[in-house]
């Protein structure tokens, strides 16, 4: 049976082939060049005219799929897969315009596609903690993912950002490699979601980043708390009606240039202090929920070049750790930790392919923990295989090895294989591998 899923994902793909039909046709040579940035190369020279006078644009595809091989809930064998569109633009509004340190940002994105941890990995009576497919959420939509305007004083030395925006393009960043969502991207946002809107969710925002020196800075965020943004039909929503809180985030940034090879790194510490109301995880009057009037957390984030190959430039190892820790009064995760390595051009014949390595444990909150096991203590039910039941959680572990083959410069294939221990953090639930397969490519 084909789904409507499938029928958007057949539906774009053809318009990219519409897309890519022109430009081979008037300009032959330049598609699928390797070297270029773009599958559908320069246009005719187009792009890089247009780079030149301020105007950026690009379409980026990203697709994750991925099978269960052994272990899980379902023992079923099957596949999924889920991917995203986004439609970027970038407008140098001082090239354009004259406006000295300025430009504007318009993304939008699509996403499409099922997701495995949901439909075979985890107990469906309390569903994963994290994801094996990293693409997948927030909803199989079309959605408004970045509208802002920056504007930077003092070469750079004071930069502020304003529109609609999320969480994770300035707090917390971090790279976007793996394929398991426990190595992706901002963290924070991963484990308290319900306050932290990553991509592709976007809010009204504003942030400021001052330079301290050279290499070091500090920003400071102020985020709508807009639950509505997160319904389906929202995803182009520019009112502000719903809004429940704000969000504040802090950050320092510090990048390093080590030794006479002067290795790249980049460290990060911050914070976050919500003011919407929460629910207490294991409080309750009268049957209902708690509700507390705040919500916090914290992380730290680092990586560093630790060796690069002093006959081949391109060859390096890379380490890298995440850390963070939320409210235990209100988030079901209070902590979590991770830490991996890159190891690039480990062939002298492929400069461009890249081996990649992690491991991250999610700790669910005993609070957490303990309510469920009281909500099984009122229903008098203690069998696991018992409808009624709710699986009490308590940590997942995932962990994931990649080799990213750099096709081109505009098309990178990462397969990948996962470990998802204690999945969804049920220990009745069988350790699951998983084989995926994650590709990303510039239209």
């Amino acid at each position: 049976m084909i789904t409507h899923s499938n029928r958007t994902t057949r539906n774009k793909i053809s318009m990219a082939l519409l897309l890519l039909c022109g430009a081979t046709s008037s300009q032959a040579q330049e598609a699928f060049n390797p070297e270029s940035p773009w599958m559908l190369g320069d246009w005719g020279g187009l792009r890089s005219e247009l780079l030149e006078k301020g105007y950026t644009f690009n379409v980026l595809y990203t697709g994750d799929a991925a099978t269960n091989l052994a272990g899980g809930y379902d023992s079923h064998t099957t596949a999924r897969y889920t991917d995203q569109l986004a439609l970027m633009s970038n407008f140098d509004l001082e090239k354009i315009l004259g406006w000295e340190g300025a430009d504007f940002q318009f993304t939008i994105s699509d996403r499409n596609g099922r997701n495995l941890t949901n439909d075979v990995i985890t107990d469906p009576r309390v569903g994963g903690i994290s994801q094996v497919q990293e693409v997948y959420g927030r909803g199989q939509t079309w959605r408004l993912t970045q509208l802002w305007y920056r504007q930077k004083f003092f070469d750079g030395g004071l930069d502020i950002k304003l529109g609609r925006m999320n969480f994770g393009e300035d707090f917390g960043s971090f790279p976007c490699k793996f394929q398991n969502l426990a190595f992706c991207g901002a963290q924070p946002g991963n484990w308290a979601g319900d306050i932290i809107y990553n991509w592709p969710i976007t809010q009204w925002a504003g942030r400021v980043k001052v330079a301290l020196s050279d290499n070091t800075y500090a920003q400071i965020g102020a985020y709508e708390q807009n639950p509505s943004y997160l319904e389906i039909g929202n995803g182009f929503k520019l009112s502000g009606s719903g809004n429940e809180g704000t969000l504040v985030p802090v950050e320092l940034v510090h990048t390093t240039s080590l030794g006479a090879g002067r290795l790249p790194g980049e460290y990060r510490v911050g914070a976050y202090y919500s003011s919407r109301d929460a629910n207490d995880v294991n409080t309750e009057e009268n049957g209902i929920a708690k509700s507390r009037d705040s919500k916090y957390g914290a992380w730290i984030a680092g990586q560093q070049q630790v060796w690069k190959d002093p006959d081949f430039a391109a060859r390096g190892l890379t380490v890298f750790a995440y850390a963070t820790v939320h409210d235990k009064a209100t988030n079901m995760i209070d902590r979590y930790a991770q830490v991996g390595a890159y190891y690039t051009a480990p062939f002298k014949s492929r400069p461009n392919d890249e081996i990649g390595v992690a491991i991250a444990s999610l700790h669910v909150n005993n609070r957490f923990t303990d309510h469920q096991q009281q909500l099984n203590d009122r229903a008098g039910v203690s069998d696991y295989d018992d409808p009624r039941y709710t699986p009490t959680q308590s940590s997942e572990t995932n962990m994931e090895i990649y080799y990213g083959f750099g096709v081109t410069k505009w098309l990178t294939v990462r397969p990948n294989i996962q470990f998802v221990g204690n999945p969804g953090g049920v220990s009745e639930v069988k350790d699951a591998w998983v084989a995926g397969l994650k590709f990303e490519t510039s239209l």
